[in-house]
């Protein structure tokens, strides 16, 4: 049996915009695995719930204002990273104030569905794909 490893807790959204876009953020360089794409989001600080973590990430990284009850839990990554294991639930989101802008060097893209793989994506992003695909 391999060595345990901290768990990480990391929220992550799909914001969809009303055309059926969903909104990548790029890793921007001096970050662990620069250049890949993800979906929004940051780690869950000690005693924060993952919706709250979201909606503070989101106001900081995007600038962009949403609810907890605009957040519909969807699904969850589990991956088993070098130095950590990385538990991510993704929510969808459909509801939020602002647009959407980059604020920590980061480049954005409003992707559709069926293009969301042609980006290069974290190994534990990427079997979200599919799934958010069937989904919208």
């Amino acid at each position: 049996m391999s060595e345990p490893l901290p768990i990480i807790l990391v929220s992550a959204v799909a914001l969809v915009d009303r055309d059926g876009r969903v909104l990548l953020a790029e890793r921007p360089a001096g970050k662990s695995m620069a250049g890949l794409w993800e979906f929004p989001g940051g780690k869950v600080a000690a005693g924060e719930t993952p919706e709250a973590a979201l909606i503070r990430e989101l106001k900081e990284e995007l600038g962009v204002d949403t609810e907890e009850s605009c957040l519909a839990p969807f699904t969850f990554a589990s991956h088993r990273y070098e130095t950590f294991h990385l538990l991510m639930p993704l929510y969808v989101c459909r509801v939020w104030r602002g647009i959407a802008s980059p604020r920590e060097g980061q480049r954005l893209a409003w992707v559709r569905p069926e293009r969301l793989a042609d980006y290069p994506m974290p190994p534990a992003d990427k079997p979200l794909v599919a799934m958010l695909r069937d989904l919208l």
